[in-house]
């Protein structure tokens, strides 16, 4: 398949166009239009480990979460150059969508948490810039901190526990999700009614934003929240008819 070809649909399915309030660069960042693909590698974060561990497995493009354009490249040193050095050395291609992934109702970080939790997705949660970055969801019968803290530690977490701002009611049915870095939509959680939010990483603020609405905060991991939206995108890819190889790299962060 055209690369051009593939980058343009996987940005129709994600609905990169919605998300121009990211300043991250949605889709393709590096790669000549005019190159092929028969093998595309998937990853969470775009880092020289990841490119290397892609060129091994004969990918051709690599799709991650976190690529390496932030708003743009002034200057192409320092770990910019070791990055993009690493792609063109071994001629791959880098596909990237940030937020686009943490909102999908079908492949997205955050439907797909709520997912593995077992949980019922109600509606999108976390606005960011007239889109959705999360969601909301029920769970069908009451659970405990404990409950959610043993489910959210068979992810991969590396060696870090599963961190509780425990601030919320004793029963949690009512619960946000919004991977990642989550905390600074607490004042929506709150608005929104829920008993806790769930996310992978927090900020200094939190615990007292959380206190004083009375919400439980956990903190999954930020890599451990956002490994499944780039497995199911390898998933659907593998299904297209044009037979392309998909293959997944894990490197956890632990963080």
């Amino acid at each position: 398949m055209p690369l051009w070809q593939f980058a343009d649909r996987l940005n129709e399915f994600l609905d990169v166009d919605a998300y121009a309030a990211d300043a991250a660069v949605q889709g393709l960042q590096v790669g000549p239009e005019d190159a092929t693909v028969e093998t595309a590698a998937f990853a969470v974060d775009g880092v020289v480990a990841t490119f290397e561990e892609a060129a091994s497995r004969g990918a051709d493009v690599v799709v991650v979460h976190h690529g390496i354009s932030w708003g743009g490249i002034d200057a192409v040193t320092g770990k910019e150059h070791d990055r993009v050095a690493a792609l063109v050395e071994n001629d791959l291609a880098l596909y990237a969508v940030h937020t686009p992934l943490d909102g999908h109702d079908e492949v997205g970080n955050a439907a797909l948490l709520a997912d593995h939790l077992d949980l019922d997705v109600v509606e999108p949660f976390g606005e960011f810039g007239g889109v959705h970055v999360g969601q909301r969801a029920r769970a069908d019968d009451p659970l405990t901190v404990a409950d959610l803290r043993a489910s959210l530690s068979e992810l991969a977490t590396g060696d870090q526990p599963v961190q509780v701002l425990d601030f919320g009611p004793d029963e949690v049915e009512n619960i946000a999700i919004l991977t990642g870095s989550g905390t600074d939509w607490l004042d929506e959680a709150r608005d929104a009614g829920v008993d806790a939010l769930i996310t992978g990483e927090g900020k200094q603020p939190a615990y007292h934003e959380a206190r004083e609405a009375g919400i439980h905060v956990f903190l999954a991991g930020h890599y451990a929240t956002e490994t499944f939206g780039v497995r199911a995108l390898a998933d659907r890819v593998a299904g297209w008819d044009e037979g392309i190889e998909t293959t997944y790299i894990e490197h956890p962060t632990g963080l």
